[in-house]
């Protein structure tokens, strides 16, 4: 026979004004039925004469009670309190029992029994899921599944500029990143963690990420390739203290061991921890490795060639394309030679900070002791970077290209197969177009069959440019006041207006748009001179220039006004918005730390304090834009470095390569003016 409880059920009303009434007692009759447990208690329905007496067990304070007095559904009554007393009882039990294992998980926690915290959390959790209060849920503690998925969110997002394939250390086995995360999990580290994170949720992230960032900390191998280095296929689900240590693999072994001794579970090689043979895996190792080995927590510099001191100038390691950003990236670094101790025995934790091998180091490379230990990349001061690199080698050809990319903090195809004359093209003129820094375009030898402003290989810029003297703070101040008494004001920020106003280099279809201050040649007359033997030098005239020499590969045309020339030439001074002095607001400088400071500016930026200083008499109402407009005409006056263009057709130049620096310097400062400035277009 149907119950009586199951008959109120059915008969339940459904219309609108029941239909609160309806969707409560519903509920609450069903539990009763099936005799569910709420709170930890077994709900019974109490006697009919409970509420025969006007309902006076809805005078406590339960949900529904007005809309269960109005409907006269006594035995939906009866169970709505038997439910609502029960559910009340059971709410505080709750709340004890939670409390209870809070102070449980706390002290075993503290005694490091964290597989027995995990194991009470999967336990409790489904308990305080079912309670039929609202406010429960917000009792309950965070699961064991969200405290892993929060863990893996966190390991993701600290180590996504990791590499993704690294040595196990301690197993000598290498992993991916799914796998290096599957090792954690098996690991006392983990376990704590996660009983943490059960604990609390959302204080606790910070110290998850310092966690998990000391247990996935790695090390680099920076070195030499020689002869037969172990690749990916070769270790592959092999461990490699297991392989015979011969030749590359007795190197790659003597690392991971390092590594480990060290204290650091985790070791990278790029001879086997790249698939070299996935074209997007290694374009991608490629962008990213100045960002792996700057994210290191340690990077071995080994040296095969050396074994006594003195000789880390003269190592092949330093003649390696790669090598650069290899010591530039990385925060702390140590030397090995090639017994594998420590070169120059110094137990310094961190060679960057050692001054005997830092000094040894930047007079090898031409860099100097702050740049060794505090790079940053970026594209300032773009010739001097190149000039780091004219002098290496790589063993593939397009890599002196690629190698840079992380320097100048570009993102670039790579291209294997392209030439390193078309890799180190679409690297310079990415940096040109990006920054607008002309420095790139100050080389001497031959230019690059894609364009003749840009040069056909990075020796080209192995010559350091030509030292140009500079003025003093004093005497640019005197020549100002000098300026304003034979030069109009109005003239001068005209010109500067004008040159403000220049757009930036920028290349299209290997055509190079240049802004420069252009020089017409009138003559042109060839000389013998005995110290250039087969190089052929040349008298040079030019409008609003002083004369002067160029020395160049091939004959010039010899022409003068009186017997001019078919094709015209042009001295031109590629613009460099430098000289305007204004405030660098844009910091091109690619910070991938909060550590370190970025670079500092240039040298040749003014201090704010130059400007504010006006020159002895200079009228107060003189504005600060004028007092800019003179300088720059000083600066305009003096020597700079040429390029010598030859007209083609239409509005198209070429550039003529020199083996030497073109040096000019303006006749008279005054006649400088705004119809010297153009926008050329340089094939």
């Amino acid at each position: 026979m149907e119950s009586e409880e199951h008959a109120c059920v059915t008969s339940l009303p459904r219309d609108p004004y029941n239909a609160g009434i309806h969707d409560v007692s519903r509920k609450v009759v069903e539990a009763l039925i099936s005799r569910k447990i709420f709170g930890g208690r077994d709900i019974t329905v109490p006697p009919r004469d409970h509420v025969a007496m006007g309902h006076s067990q809805l005078d406590t304070d339960i949900p529904g009670k007005t809309a269960l007095k109005q409907s006269g559904d006594q035995v939906c009554v009866r169970a709505y309190i038997a439910v609502a007393h029960a559910s009340s009882s059971g709410k505080k039990q709750m709340g004890d029992n939670l409390k209870s294992t809070k102070l449980k998980h706390a002290a075993l926690h503290g005694a490091q029994h964290y597989d027995k915290v995990i194991e009470s959390s999967q336990i409790m959790v489904p308990k305080v899921d079912q309670a039929p209060d609202m406010q429960m849920p917000k009792l309950r503690q965070q699961d064991v599944s969200d405290a892993e998925v929060t863990i893996r969110t966190v390991i993701h997002t600290h180590t996504e500029d990791f590499p993704p394939r690294l040595f196990d250390t301690t197993t000598g086995l290498l992993h991916d990143r799914d796998a290096q995360i599957d090792v954690f999990k098996t690991s006392t580290q983990y376990k704590e963690l996660l009983s943490l994170t059960i604990k609390h949720t959302d204080r606790q992230l910070e110290r998850v990420g310092e966690a998990i960032l000391t247990y996935f900390r790695y090390a680099m191998l920076s070195h030499r390739w020689e002869g037969k280095e172990p690749l990916l296929h070769d270790i592959q689900d092999k461990v490699v203290y297991e392989l015979k240590p011969v030749a590359g693999m007795h190197k790659l072994q003597s690392f991971c061991r390092v590594a480990r001794d060290a204290g650091y579970r985790w070791a990278w090689s790029d001879t086997c921890c790249i698939d070299k043979s996935n074209h997007v895996e290694l374009q991608e190792s490629v962008n990213a490795m100045f960002v792996w080995y700057h994210r290191s927590a340690l990077t071995v510099i080994y040296l095969s060639d050396v074994s006594r001191p003195g000789a880390l100038a003269a190592s092949a390691w330093n003649e390696r394309g790669w090598t650069v950003q290899e010591f530039l990236a990385p925060k702390v670094v140590i030397f090995y030679q090639k017994d594998w101790s420590l070169y120059l025995d110094d137990r310094t934790p961190n060679h960057k900070k050692s001054d005997a091998i830092m000094e040894e180091l930047a007079s090898a490379t031409g860099i100097d002791l702050y740049t060794l230990a505090n790079f940053q990349p970026g594209m300032r001061g773009a010739r001097a970077k190149l000039q780091w690199a004219s002098r290496r080698v790589t063993t593939r050809q397009e890599d002196i290209a690629y190698s840079l990319f992380g320097i100048f903090g570009l993102h670039l195809p790579v291209i294997y197969g392209e030439k390193k004359q078309h890799a180190l093209v679409r690297l310079l003129q990415e940096i040109i177009a990006q920054s607008g820094d002309i420095t790139a375009l100050d080389w001497v030898g031959k230019s690059s069959k894609f364009n003749s402003c840009l040069p056909a290989d990075i020796a080209s810029y192995e010559v350091a440019p030509c030292t140009l003297p500079s003025l003093s703070e004093d005497k640019i101040q005197t020549t100002v006041s000098f300026l304003r008494n034979t030069t109009t004001v109005e003239l001068a920020s005209n010109l500067f207006t004008v040159l403000s106003d220049m757009e930036a280099p920028r290349f299209a279809n290997r055509r190079l748009s240049l802004p420069c201050i252009v020089f017409p040649v009138t003559m042109v007359r060839r000389i013998r001179h005995k110290n250039h033997a087969t190089d052929f030098t040349h008298e040079v005239e030019a409008k609003g220039l002083n004369d002067l020499q160029i020395i160049t590969k091939d004959k010039l045309v010899q022409f003068s006004e009186t017997k001019p020339a078919r094709q015209a030439f042009l001295l031109v001074r590629p613009w460099d918005r430098s000289l305007l002095e204004l405030p660098d607001f844009a910091d091109e400088t690619q910070s991938v730390d909060d550590d370190i400071p970025p670079e500092s500016p240039s040298s040749d930026s003014p201090s704010s304090d130059s400007l504010a200083e006006l020159p002895t008499g200079y009228d107060s109402d003189d504005s600060e834009a004028h007092l800019r407009a003179l300088r720059l005409i000083v600066h305009l006056g003096q020597p700079f470095a040429a390029f010598l263009l030859v007209h083609q057709s239409g509005k198209e130049y070429k550039r003529i390569a020199s083996d030497h620096d073109i040096i000019a310097q303006v006749k008279d400062i005054a006649s400088i003016d705004d119809t010297n400035v153009r926008m050329l277009e340089i094939l």
